[in-house]
């Protein structure tokens, strides 16, 4: 079934809520158990991240080498935090999955299929 705009608009809108309120479920428990990136983590994705960039600018034709890529995320606090954000949440994810205490339970193909907020559109 073909969706209008609006219903897209709904549902994206729904999913960027949800995405919210996760990063801010992970950041919270991020903070209360002092989840840490170590600085050779971040340092290592920095360097990673200033090579694709440098590759990727240099392929439109800018003359830049990937030295000026890493000086711009090491002085540049919002840009390290976009490099630093991600790596904090798959620490908490594998904090969170270090403690979790798994239980198989049998749920029906329904079930699983049930939208989580209980709003099951294939209804």
């Amino acid at each position: 079934k073909d969706k209008s705009e609006d219903e897209l608009k709904e549902e994206y809108r729904k999913i960027a809520g949800r995405r919210v309120r996760l990063g801010l479920v992970l950041a919270e428990i991020g903070k209360r158990a002092e989840v840490k990136v170590p600085s050779d983590l971040l340092q290592r994705a920095i360097q990673e991240q200033a090579l694709r960039d440098a590759q990727i600018l240099q392929m439109q034709g800018q003359d830049i080498n990937p030295q000026q890529v890493l000086q711009y995320y090491q002085r540049d606090p919002q840009a390290l935090a976009q490099i630093r954000a991600p790596l904090f949440e798959e620490r908490v994810v594998d904090y969170i999955i270090e403690r979790a205490a798994v239980t198989d339970k049998k749920v029906t193909k329904e079930d699983l299929q049930k939208d989580p907020e209980g709003e099951d559109e294939a209804a």
